[in-house]
């Protein structure tokens, strides 16, 4: 289909900018024109369907935008929440490991008073005393306050120890809580940061193709217009029986140029499928006669400098970063009649047809 399109932009271009010498009875019949219209209707449908398209993805890539936003606060409010919740875990260790240091010194305490109460045959001397009691005060009423005091410090110390095992136990479920409450703020932090990284990768892809469906989408629109706009030239210039004038030489090289449209651009690339656009333009000439070099530096003074008024098909067109200074030039095509020429652009593009109208033309070359 790329050679089919070139091939035909090329029978068009040199019938519409080639020399005068007769008129054409083969140009394309209006049937021919009528269908290449239809395509330009055709394709114009799926230029405004692709552009609703766009404007449906550009949509949703800000969408997605704000998206990511959201779930990136989210994983900072995660972030916070996993730190507060370490920090009452940490607390909570602490209050833990000091009720667990209370629980065992309260049954070391009670430990030594059991020993001390009931330890041996100290625990039965107090009844012995009451048996064999003779007064004074070592007698039964005093023995019996002692063994009521004892038994009252006995309650205490076990009351203490099973408050010291309720505060642990109290502390202890409080440091599982928070320890729980930790892994799940930290869960749902990974969570959140995984969302948001799935999104970003999604964001970046869905902009990529977009940018590539546009650079595709323009393309596309550039090469409908050309082939119906030049169908229709090559129509009225049959019709009419013309055909443009023009040096034999200059004929020669644009006439060539012509016939390589559609080749893809290829970094300092001369032929015969690829070209940069000094590589183009030394075929081109070579075709003719004339020997360049693949570089614009020399191209540009292979030949007298031409007014831009006075362009001839053939002639070089220059292009630079500052018009005004030759050492900037970057880039050059091949006039072909019209205001037109025919270059190899940039990587991703192919060669083809287009205006010498641009901002940074700096001027025009006839190699010899």
């Amino acid at each position: 289909m790329r050679a089919f399109r070139a091939g035909l932009l090329s029978t068009c271009l040199v019938a519409v900018m080639c020399p005068p010498v007769a008129a054409d009875p083969d140009g394309p019949s209006s049937r021919e024109v009528e269908r290449a219209r239809q395509t330009v209707r055709e394709r114009s449908h799926d230029l405004s369907r692709t552009t609703a398209e766009l404007v449906t993805a550009q949509s949703r890539l800000n969408e997605l935008a704000a998206a990511v936003e959201r779930l990136v606060e989210a994983y900072n409010g995660e972030v916070v929440r996993l730190r507060q919740a370490e920090q009452a875990h940490a607390q909570a260790q602490v209050r833990l490991a000091a009720a667990a240091v209370e629980v065992e010194r309260a049954r070391q305490d009670a430990a030594l008073l059991a020993t001390e109460s009931y330890g041996g045959l100290g625990s039965l001397k107090p009844f012995m005393g009451m048996i064999v009691d003779r007064g004074g005060t070592d007698g039964f009423l005093h023995r019996a306050g002692v063994l009521g005091h004892l038994r009252d410090e006995r309650a205490a110390f076990l009351r203490r120890v099973r408050d010291a095992q309720e505060v642990e136990t109290i502390l202890r479920t409080q440091a599982e809580w928070a320890h729980a409450a930790q892994q799940e703020a930290s869960e749902r932090a990974r969570q959140a940061k995984l969302a948001a990284e799935a999104a970003v990768a999604r964001q970046r892809r869905d902009t990529r193709e977009l940018v590539a469906r546009k650079d595709s989408l323009e393309r596309q629109v550039d090469a409908a217009r050309t082939r119906a706009e030049l169908l229709a030239r090559q129509r009225a210039a049959a019709t009419a029986g013309l055909v443009a004038g023009g040096s034999a030489m200059g004929d020669l090289a644009a006439n060539w140029a012509l016939t390589q449209l559609g080749k893809p651009y290829v970094w300092a690339a001369a032929g015969p499928q690829t070209y940069d656009c000094s590589g183009l333009t030394m075929r081109a000439w070579e075709r003719a006669g004339v020997g360049l070099d693949h570089w614009t530096g020399t191209q540009w003074t292979s030949g007298p400098h031409v007014p831009l008024d006075q362009l001839r098909r053939g002639d070089l067109l220059f292009f630079g970063h500052i018009t005004s200074d030759p050492a900037t030039i970057h880039h050059v095509g091949i006039y072909v009649g019209r205001g037109q020429m025919v270059h190899a652009p940039q990587t991703g593009d192919v060669v083809r047809v287009a205006s010498i109208w641009r901002g940074d033309l700096v001027g025009a070359t006839r190699p010899r």
